[in-house]
């Protein structure tokens, strides 16, 4: 046998009432690269003792436990999200625990793969070393393990590296890999090109369901795979595998940050050559990006003389001059990557210590205050990377949200994961007309129980612009998963004000050929129903389809030829409301959203392991603001100056030298408002009647009633 397992899987125990394991890992799950047990990861509490507590400023390891990167074992939405993946796939959770814990994963403790049998210390997340034992998997720089059939590249030649989900090798020594040729440390260290490298963060950013692959008739992608490229078979041996047939990014849609990084024009663009860029973003992120590489080298490329391109690492760990340990020996470096490792997550951090308080983190329980307070820094980083990532610019009745990051706006883990604009619009007199994607309370029933939540609170509302990616399952898969014993009963997704359960996946496949329905069931997910996220600068329509990164429909972004580039930015026409005088503009973002949460705790299996998932996370998300929208970008709209009596100066200033009167203060002259007919003169003096005390009394003819105007 090719596989630590190529038992077939029983599919049909997958929906039942209770959470069966997977004591082995399907071959359905298993993916190239290092496996487990060859490589030994040490403890990130080893590299604590010479690279914290001198410089909290710069020093690698509490910057470090600041990320979510850290945090990656502990995060409750992740836990919630393995639960119901191992109810839909069982098996599945292999291939979350490789990235969100590698210690445990290297070290053969992800099965059973509800990570029962991790230990208290795998909590640590991504750890130091994990980062600084990756190799190139093409080989082309260090040996690393990787085991036939377990190549982690195309065997091509030159080879090229399979960069993502986790397929990483790992170098069998005990030596630090990182970016400097002069490093002076007591342990081991080689310089690693590969830790400048955009690839290195792709190993585990960009995220494709292998199963899905493999199995599903299109392979979860936009173009299916090449017949004989794949099994199609549950449980066939790993080598006929599309993981182990294909890159990544060819199948299985999850997450695509990497790609999407990749095929934009910033991954390699010099930081020297800024000032090429549109001028639109020579700002936020980019700005920031350029500032921080000039402080570090005059030229803006690294010290030792390499180029410097618009990697992840330019955002994502930026220059900063000190040193990387608390030796005295230590050299002071101006290029010294911090490792902040932030991305958007302002809410995650709050739900873990809430629940670390109660004692409910499924691992790595018991934060210290340094590392609460750590916590509390990253949130702060957090923030400032949203409030760089977008600017807005209005011009007349078209606003422009311009994306000023090297990926999709938004990116990363997609389910629940939101952005919208939300604009008050205001009347003369400042009353609101309007509000375009009002975010507040919603009334729900929550376990039986009426219950108040907070959420976008019309999300069909026609002048809603929201940017997500919503994710599906096709009829023909689901047909395919009726066939392999699934319950016709599962329900795909669920009523967010009633929890009732919506479409079944038995409805869904006795629909008609080609119809699709929304899930968030990610392991089973097949299709992308609709993506509205604003694509990175430069990125092609062809590689954008290559890679599955294609916003849906392909039409958006000014629907470009295969080779040209979509547009990175988009051009809102505005709807002001009759009245409207000004408008306040917000790009809020969301981490968490009501409809993810509720679904994840509706889902969740009532046993096993992980059975408290589900209700932690609900809990932690009602107890902690409900992931609360942060406010990425403001702007305000203007209608142009108005001249309703045609006298060539606008109504404002007639009104404020005493041309015209605004009894009323509704900001329009008076003799409009009766010209219009938003006032009445009964008695024909020039005077709004609304303006005079007592109002005049009006006489209706034919019968000479007599009645005060009100």
């Amino acid at each position: 046998m090719l596989a630590r397992s190529l038992t077939l899987l029983s599919l049909a125990s997958l929906t039942g009432p209770a959470l069966a394991q997977a004591t082995s890992v399907p071959t359905d799950i298993q993916q190239p690269g290092t496996q487990p047990l060859e490589v030994s990861i040490e403890a990130s509490g080893r590299c604590d003792n010479c690279h914290s507590g001198y410089d909290v400023a710069v020093e690698p390891v509490r910057n470090h436990w600041g990320g979510m990167m850290a945090q990656a074992g502990r995060d409750p939405l992740f836990w919630a999200t393995v639960a119901v993946a191992e109810r839909d796939f069982v098996g599945s959770g292999d291939l979350c625990l490789r990235c969100h814990s590698p210690e445990g994963w290297t070290g053969g403790r992800s099965t059973p793969t509800d990570g029962s049998a991790l230990r208290a210390s795998d909590g640590e997340g991504v750890s130091c070393d994990l980062c600084h034992q990756l190799v190139n998997p093409d080989g082309s720089e260090h040996f690393g393990v990787q085991n036939a059939p377990f190549l982690a590249h195309d065997g091509g030649t030159p080879r090229e590296p399979y960069s993502g989900s986790g397929m990483y090798v790992l170098d069998p020594d005990s030596d630090k890999n990182g970016p400097y040729s002069d490093p002076a440390s007591p342990h081991q260290a080689v310089e690693s090109d590969f830790h400048r490298s955009s690839a290195l963060c792709g190993t585990c950013h960009d995220v494709s369901n292998p199963a899905v692959g493999d199995l599903a008739h299109n392979h979860g992608a936009m173009t299916p795979l090449a017949p004989g490229s794949y099994s199609g078979i549950p449980g066939a041996p790993v080598d006929g595998k599309a993981a182990f047939n294909h890159f990544p990014y060819q199948y299985g849609v999850v997450e695509r940050t990497y790609s999407e990084h990749v095929a934009s024009d910033l991954s390699a663009l010099r930081i020297a050559e800024y000032a090429t860029l549109p001028p639109e973003l020579q700002a936020g992120a980019i700005a920031k990006a350029r500032a921080d590489a000039l402080a570090a080298s005059a030229s803006g490329d690294y010290v030792d003389g390499d180029p410097r391109t618009f990697t992840c690492q330019s955002c994502h760990m930026p220059p900063v001059t000190g040193k990387g340990c608390d030796r005295a020996s230590a050299p002071l470096r101006s290029d010294l990557p911090l490792h902040d490792l932030t991305g958007g997550n302002t809410w995650v951090p709050r739900a873990i210590t809430w629940l670390d308080d109660l004692g409910r983190l499924v691992l790595g329980g018991g934060l210290s205050a340094e590392r609460r307070a750590a916590l509390e820094r990253g949130v702060l980083r957090a923030r400032g990377n949203l409030q760089r990532a977008a600017a807005l610019h209005v011009a007349g009745d078209t606003l422009r949200v311009v994306n000023l990051t090297g990926h999709k706006l938004i990116s990363g883990y997609p389910e629940g994961r939101r952005m919208w604009l939300h604009v008050t619009w205001r009347g003369a007199g400042g009353g609101v007309l309007r509000e375009d994607g009002a975010y507040g309370p919603l009334a729900v029933v929550l376990d039986g129980a009426p219950a108040t939540v907070a959420s976008i609170l019309d999300l069909h509302d026609p002048h809603l612009r929201l940017y997500a990616v919503h994710f599906g399952l096709t009829q023909e898969w689901a047909s395919q998963l009726l066939a392999l014993g699934y319950a016709p009963g599962l329900a795909l997704d669920h009523d967010r004000v009633s929890g009732a359960p919506g479409t079944t996946l038995g409805a869904l496949a006795a629909a008609a050929p080609g119809t699709q329905a929304e899930s968030f069931h990610f392991v089973l997910n097949n299709t992308i129903l609709s993506d509205t996220r604003i694509p990175p600068y430069g990125m092609t329509r062809a590689e954008a389809l290559e890679r599955n990164i294609q916003p849906v429909p392909a039409s958006l972004y000014g629907d470009p030829a295969a080779g040209e580039a979509y547009e990175h930015f988009d051009d809102v026409a505005l709807e002001p409301p009759p009245g409207a005088r000004t408008a306040e503009i917000e790009l809020l973002y969301q981490t968490t959203s009501w409809e993810y949460v509720q679904f994840l705790h509706l889902a969740t299996p009532d046993t096993g392991f992980l059975a408290d998932s589900g209700d932690a996370l609900l809990d932690a998300w009602l107890a902690t603001g409900m992931s609360a929208p942060e406010v990425m970008a403001e702007a305000t709209w203007s209608a142009p100056p108005s001249d309703c009596n045609g006298n060539g100066v606008p109504d404002d200033q007639d009104i404020a030298a005493g041309t015209s009167q605004d009894c009323n203060a509704n900001g329009l002259p008076d003799e409009c408002d009766l010209a219009e007919g938003r006032s009445r003169d009964w008695n024909a003096n020039g005077v709004p009647d609304e303006c005079e005390r007592p109002r005049p009394r009006q006489v209706d003819p034919p019968t000479r009633t007599v009645t005060r105007t009100l």
